[in-house]
């Protein structure tokens, strides 16, 4: 595929990559997913995007890249499955590329100078998807990053990113965060009823965790996830209060917006 027209009026350029396929079994996006490049240079991360013979044997690619002043480059047709997720999971979908848009924000990352996105980025970011929005009933809940879908991989786009901001504009679920507290914390290794419980609130939203009762590395990994995420102030992996009050809180919201919007399509249908 050597060109096509753009899915979003905020796209600056097109540059197509050959790293797609087939969405399987038909199934239209119903998620965005959120990236960092994870490169120093913005320029490096498109030209690896399109690159269908890398160094390393695995072919990636996105549907969009933004750049720090705000460009947007569309590599992939959103018709089309991007693979840009990896191994992840998400609410018991395991191909999450088949089922997302993929969104690459360019950004270092934790490992080469991990910094704030600048406010032109993030402008880009928010008109881009409130046009996918416009086309792709996607749920606020489904609104996500890649540590999200694959906590024991991923940090991106990790806890700098304004989700709150996001959510302003009506881009994706957030609730304040509970404050930071110093009460004892459910770690790795803790075991017993309470750590089933946050297992279970964590499977509950999407996270891929197992109700153990044993505080294990994948209970840990999906906290850590789940405050880069959500509850930012302190990412550790740890459960503590501030964590599972947090989460508590998100599944409320969530069920609440599940209500609302159902009466709304009642209405709609009546």
């Amino acid at each position: 595929m050597s060109a096509f027209a753009p899915d979003a009026a905020a796209v600056s350029t097109i540059k197509a990559s050959p790293n797609h396929d087939a969405r399987r079994g038909g199934c239209m996006p119903d998620m965005i997913l959120m990236h960092y490049t994870g490169m120093s240079d913005a320029t490096a991360a498109l030209k690896r995007l399109c690159d269908p013979t890398p160094s390393d044997g695995h072919a990636v690619s996105a549907h969009y890249l933004v750049f720090e002043d705000g460009a947007i480059v569309q590599c992939v047709p959103e018709a089309r499955r991007a693979w840009h997720a990896g191994v992840a999971w998400w609410q018991g979908e395991r191909d999450v590329n088949s089922r997302s848009i993929g969104i690459e924000i360019a950004n270092p990352g934790h490992d080469l100078g991990y910094r704030d996105f600048p406010d032109e980025q993030i402008g880009a970011v928010m008109a881009l998807c409130a046009d996918i929005l416009r086309r792709c009933p996607i749920p606020p809940d489904r609104i996500l990053g890649h540590a999200d879908v694959a906590p024991a991989r991923k940090r991106d786009p990790g806890e700098r990113f304004p989700w709150q901001r996001l959510s302003r504009a009506g881009i994706g679920l957030w609730v304040e965060p509970a404050a930071l507290t110093t009460a004892a914390d459910l770690a790795e290794g803790a075991h017993g009823p309470a750590v089933e419980a946050l297992q279970s609130d964590l499977a509950r939203y999407g996270y891929a965790v197992e109700p153990t009762q044993r505080y294990n590395r994948a209970t840990r990994e999906a906290v850590a996830a789940f405050q880069r995420h959500f509850r930012p102030a302190r990412v550790d992996g740890r459960a503590d209060g501030s964590t599972v009050d947090t989460l508590r809180r998100l599944l409320a919201e969530r069920d609440r917006l599940t209500i609302i919007s159902g009466g709304e399509q009642d209405r709609a249908g009546s």
